[in-house]
């Protein structure tokens, strides 16, 4: 609720901005015109992941997942963070952090170990993973949207940064809890979907819909249309699971909020100044400089802002790249970083899993530089 209350008070803000000339309403139908198709995006993806795990599908993966490993936390651990890496790529961080995370938890209870690699490791990677492809990140749809990128040009561009940033977070991720990832358990035994047919369902719609998201179509179409069979799907065999929740209407709040007051601040051109801090180039140093200065206003502000108000310092696709790599695989050190991480915790939360805020901002701060160098240089050396 506080996300949407800040959204609304943005929308306040950005309303006042047009009510008073500062920001002109041609400019407000442009922004419009961007962001609606991606926010539609947002919901119907939203929804697609929360039937599908409405039935059991994830929940089925993990334990696959957890028998695969034979008792090895060290296997489970590498099978988890594969499987948040092709969650956050195909089906979005926000997806990755809202329910991977549950399934994680509950495999580390069963398995009786420490859940907290394993939720460290859902959050991460739902960061720092979700460089690839447009669909991976609400700033990369932006950011491909603005450029005019096909998903394959853009993951062309993204490829080997992207592999950095998770090959990185993961080698940070073990040096921090070797005695808990190197430990073994006894797995339970799987359980089947209480429904086998929305469980076929939900498996053969994300098995079409994952390839449509990179094949050119705009992603908010096949999206809805993954959305719309499910939710017929549900209607006749479990009407129960259709309830309003399934909306993430805070977080399009929230999202519009950003987007219109971030539109008024550069209408009234209050962001001038982040031209001479982000500097210009495609030089290695250039591009390091500006993936900071992202990364910094992540930490800051959120992610979303940051992006917007950076996005026109970063001119070519390149440079785009470097921006995205700050404010994405960056903002890992504040709880406020991204509205993943937000969402993450309050997964946490529901299941009575303590994290120390502080520890997690100590540990951000030594994983998200590393993470952002790193996927910096191997893009300034590749592009």
């Amino acid at each position: 609720m506080r996300i949407a209350i800040v959204g609304g008070v943005l929308l306040l803000v950005g309303a006042a901005a047009v009510v008073f000339g500062v920001l002109p309403p041609e400019a407000v139908a442009e922004l419009a015109g961007r962001v609606v198709p991606i926010l539609v995006f947002v919901v119907a993806v939203t929804v697609v992941a929360e039937l599908a795990d409405e039935a059991g599908l994830f929940r089925v993966i993990a334990e696959r997942l957890a028998g695969v490993a034979r008792g090895q936390a060290i296997l489970l651990w590498l099978l988890v963070l594969v499987l948040a890496t092709a969650s956050t790529v195909f089906l979005s961080l926000d997806t990755t952090a809202v329910l991977l995370t549950p399934v994680v938890v509950a495999l580390a209870a069963h398995a009786r170990i420490s859940p907290i690699p394993f939720a460290l490791t859902t959050v991460w990677i739902a960061n720092t993973g979700s460089l690839l492809l447009p669909v991976s990140n609400l700033t990369n749809l932006l950011a491909a949207e603005h450029l005019g990128l096909h998903p394959l040009q853009f993951a062309a561009i993204t490829a080997v940064p992207a592999l950095v940033a998770v090959l990185v977070t993961a080698a940070v991720l073990f040096a921090t809890r070797p005695r808990q990832l190197l430990a073994r358990f006894e797995p339970e035994a799987a359980t089947p979907p209480d429904d086998r047919v929305l469980f076929r369902v939900a498996a053969i719609t994300l098995a079409v819909l994952v390839p449509l998201l990179v094949s050119g179509l705009e992603v908010w179409i096949p999206a809805t249309a993954a959305a719309a069979v499910l939710v017929v799907a549900f209607a006749v065999r479990r009407p129960s699971a259709l309830r309003g929740s399934l909306v993430p209407w805070q977080l399009v709040v929230f999202a519009s909020g950003l987007f219109l007051a971030v539109e008024a601040l550069h209408a009234a051109r209050a962001t001038d100044v982040l031209a001479l801090i982000a500097g210009t180039g495609d030089g290695p140093l250039e591009l390091l400089r500006l993936a900071g200065v992202g990364a910094t206003s992540a930490n800051l502000v959120n992610n979303l802002p940051a992006y917007l108000a950076l996005e026109p310092f970063a001119d070519d696709p390149v440079r785009l790249v470097a921006l995205l790599i700050g404010v994405n695989a960056g903002a890992i050190i504040t709880p406020w970083g991204s509205l993943a991480t937000l969402l993450w915790h309050q997964r946490l939360v529901a299941m009575d899993v303590e994290i120390s805020w502080p520890r997690f901002m100590l540990l951000g701060l030594l994983a998200a530089p590393l993470v952002v160098v790193s996927a910096t240089l191997a893009l300034a050396y590749t592009a």
